[in-house]
């Protein structure tokens, strides 16, 4: 009992992590009711769904395992039910001309509220008919659910997604499971971005984007490849359904070769934003090339004469049309993947209105403190003006919004920084004109017309480090910015074009949501007493109003950023379980950082909380207690170092460590780390490190270490192991010792260099032998991992 006891509680579970690939629809209106399908992998056993900020309540309806290819037995039972709810509401139909449009979000919350308690789908048992029901039922598929009120339209998107084509397709396991849930979103809830995650009994998946919006929503109903209502030989004299009216927002899945159309009624002079999320609510499919849903948009006039194409916005592959209608009637809208490709996960929300939408802000930022009002334009936009939020806080790049009402513009960032600032003044586009400044030094500017070129003339001093860099594309601008270094005589000292924020880790992009690394960074010693000049030009020799940057030319200012993976955790009360810090250095900041747990609630411990110098990313631990709270607990890591005779601190970004294309790795920002504790059946012995902090370890030597915890019989059985540990260190002799647990850490000399330091985890196994079915024991022994300990950190001495 001993034994299973410390297996169970100390145990982080061996199974596997549920997880989510895509929300279908991946948001919903203020004030409505809707029904979604969360697609992934390992949800069964689904309790729970978190979604972050107020006013959004959302609860699991059912689990649906994977759904495999339709068998003729369910074909044929499958279609006899279609065309039975078919039968009957074309039987009730007063006339073609008075047959409903597509459904809304609004109309299926009304829907849904008139059902006391949802129906489960359907397993229609007729003695009479030829197929036997009882051996067979429908399958298990999203669309099936609630199938005996489901509309006209809705019906006959089943059978065409279900039925054609009949090829058979190759299940996903990744997106191949499914969780139905009942979203309710409050009428004053806050419109935008959040995010989702399922609980189940096995843990906490990744989170997921889910909108909040301010406009009447509506669902794709296949077929809708050539026309949005098609008359349907398939569908019985389907009547054909009415224009969406703006605005909307439309919502949909691309399959294999699917293009997709929406038919809509405008009127002459309305300036329609149309904008796609697609790759921002999936921002990297691991198994896709180029990682993402590329997303085309098309419209068409009602002779299907395309009138206007996007692809992109800009370097962001969500595409954005800007139209003016120029006369009444109807258009239609299509979208499909670039090449064509497709799958549940290609998932789309597209709004269509008359809505603000902000193309360029001058000035991107401001200082810390200072009042601070930026110049917009854009589509729709009422005001000019946009406040700029500049009170001082750890997040130095922040969002804003235009917002009038219902009317809400896309966020767009900004900076805030402490330095000084000043606008760039024209004419400076040669040395003799270029504009002198003082150091340290943000300018504000724009690269206004193709070939212009900014110049900066600044004065230095015999090994004066200067620091040159672009904030651009990480603020909105489609500037791809080249910096340049001159002296008086025009010999260029350093240059830069692109510059790459990773750490080594498997070469993580920091980053996450940006591919392109367009903005510049370059720093250099300068050779003598002297003038200087700092060039800035666009590297593709483009220009034009919205080409706008913030240059920073300074000294050194040495400094750091934090993120935290996973964002999502899941531990049994009073176990230990493992995250990573990565660390972005700037400006030569080489440091120790400390890391520790900002207002946690009590009971949960960070083990191995400090990055060593020169590291940029340590794995830790977080260990929680043996109470359970009673909801998920956001927390948050707070990275603490001492820079040039300041202490120095900064929250840890919550991540997700997300692959893109086979190969790419990038750290995704999430809004919150969130910690979900289940319960345990046995209280856990707390484990603590005996003696020193950081254990050192002679090159090419041995030090020993000892582990503090409760004495119990199940420690004769463990057996030990360092857990990803770096190359040149092992671990042996494991001996119980009457304090706790004992054991050696050798480093290999050849391996590991002097000074090098990091947190290393240690895991314990038991093995058993299992028995067959025939009672016997089995002829190999199983290994059963009992979970990690606190991290320990270690560093490498002479």
């Amino acid at each position: 009992m001993l034994t299973l006891c410390v297996t169970t509680a100390w145990g982080q579970s061996n199974k596997q992590q549920p997880h989510i690939g895509y929300l279908y629809p991946a948001g919903g209106q203020r004030g409505s009711v809707a029904q979604i399908t969360a697609g992934g992998q390992f949800l069964r056993g689904a309790t729970d769904v978190y979604v972050s900020g107020k006013g959004v309540h959302a609860s699991v309806i059912e689990y649906i395992r994977p759904t495999g290819n339709i068998n003729k037995e369910q074909r044929d039972l499958l279609q006899k039910r279609l065309n039975e709810l078919r039968e009957k509401q074309l039987a009730e139909l007063p006339g073609k001309d008075s047959s409903p449009p597509m459904p809304t979000e609004e109309n299926l919350a009304e829907k849904h509220s008139q059902i006391s308690k949802p129906s489960k789908k359907e397993d229609n048992s007729n003695k009479e008919d030829a197929v036997n029901t009882e051996e067979v039922k429908l399958p298990d598929h999203p669309l099936l659910y609630d199938l005996e009120n489901k509309s006209l339209r809705e019906l006959a998107h089943i059978t065409n997604t279900l039925f054609f084509p009949r090829n058979k397709k190759q299940i996903n396991r990744q997106i191949s499971e499914s969780v139905l849930i009942q979203i309710s979103i409050d009428p004053d809830a806050q419109p935008g971005a959040r995010e989702l995650r399922i609980k189940t009994g096995t843990g906490l998946t990744n989170p997921m984007v889910f909108h909040v919006g301010l406009f009447p929503e509506t669902r794709e109903l296949e077929p809708n490849d050539q026309q949005a209502y098609p008359k349907l030989p398939r569908t019985q004299s389907l009547p054909e359904g009415k224009p969406i009216e703006l605005p909307v927002v439309l919502n949909g899945q691309i399959m294999p070769g699917d293009v997709d159309r929406f038919r809509f009624r405008a009127s002459q002079g309305q300036e329609l934003v149309i904008e796609t999320h697609a790759r921002s609510l999936i921002p990297y499919l691991a198994d896709a090339v180029p990682g993402w849903f590329q997303a085309t948009l098309a419209l068409y006039d009602a002779n299907g004469n395309e009138l206007a194409f996007a692809d992109d916005y800009r370097f962001n592959p969500d595409p954005v049309l800007f139209y003016r209608i120029p006369a009444d009637g109807e258009y239609e809208l299509g979208i499909h993947d670039s090449i064509y490709r497709g799958r549940e996960d290609f998932v789309y929300r597209i709004i269509v209105g008359q809505q603000p939408f902000i193309t360029q802000m001058f000035p991107l930022g401001g200082k810390a403190g200072d009042q601070t009002t930026a110049l917009v334009s854009g589509w729709n936009l009422r005001e000019t003006r946009l406040p700029l939020d500049t009170r001082p806080g750890d997040n130095c790049i922040r969002q804003i919004a235009y917002r009038k009402g219902k009317r809400l513009s896309n966020t767009v960032p900004y900076a805030v920084d402490n330095l000084p600032e000043c606008n760039e003044k024209e004419a400076n586009d040669t040395p003799k004109t270029a504009q002198q400044i003082e150091i340290p030094k943000i300018i504000n500017g724009r690269i206004g017309q193709a070939g212009d070129v900014d110049i900066f003339h600044l004065t230095g001093n015999t090994d004066d480090v200067v620091v040159a860099e672009v904030y651009a594309r990480r603020l909105n601008s489609p500037l791809d910015s080249l910096l340049r270094l001159t002296d008086a005589a025009g010999n260029v000292l350093e240059w830069n074009d692109d510059y790459v924020m990773e750490d080594s880790h498997l070469y993580r992009d920091i980053v996450g949501l940006i591919t392109h690394h367009a903005d510049s960074y370059l720093t250099a010693r300068l050779p003598k007493d002297g003038t200087y000049y700092v060039h800035l030009a666009d590297s593709q020799h483009h220009g034009g109003m919205a080409y706008n940057y913030r240059l920073r030319i300074a000294a050194p200012q040495p400094d750091f950023t934090l993120r935290v993976t996973p964002s999502s955790i899941s531990m049994q009360a009073g176990t230990t379980v493992a995250l990573c810090v990565h660390a972005l250095r700037k400006d030569g900041f080489d440091g120790r950082i400390e890391v520790v747990l900002k207002d946690a609630p009590a009971g949960f411990e960070l083990g191995g909380g400090w990055i060593p110098v020169g590291r940029d990313h340590v794995r830790m631990t977080l260990s929680a207690p043996n109470e359970t709270p009673d909801q998920p607990v956001a927390l948050q890591l707070e990275g603490i170092a001492p820079i040039g005779g300041q202490i120095v601190s900064h929250l840890a970004v919550p991540s997700e460590d997300m692959m893109q294309a086979f190969l790419y790795r990038h750290l995704v920002p999430s809004q919150e780390l969130l910690v979900v504790v289940n319960k345990s059946k046995w209280r856990v012995p707390p484990i603590r490190l005996a003696g020193r902090d950081i254990v050192r370890i002679p090159a090419g030597g041995t030090a020993q270490v000892r582990l503090k915890t409760a004495k119990r019989p199940a420690l004769q059985e463990m057996q030990l192991e360092l857990n990803e540990p770096p190359r040149g260190l092992t671990l042996h002799d494991v001996t119980v010792v009457p304090e706790g647990i004992a054991f050696r850490l050798e480093a290999d000399k050849d391996a590991l260099p002097i000074d090098f330091a990091d947190n290393l985890i240690v895991e314990a196994f038991r093995e058993s032998t299992p028995k067959q079915k025939n009672g016997k024991p089995a002829n190999q022994k199983q290994r059963t991992s009992m979970g990690i300990f606190p991290a320990i950190p270690i560093e490498i001495v002479p």
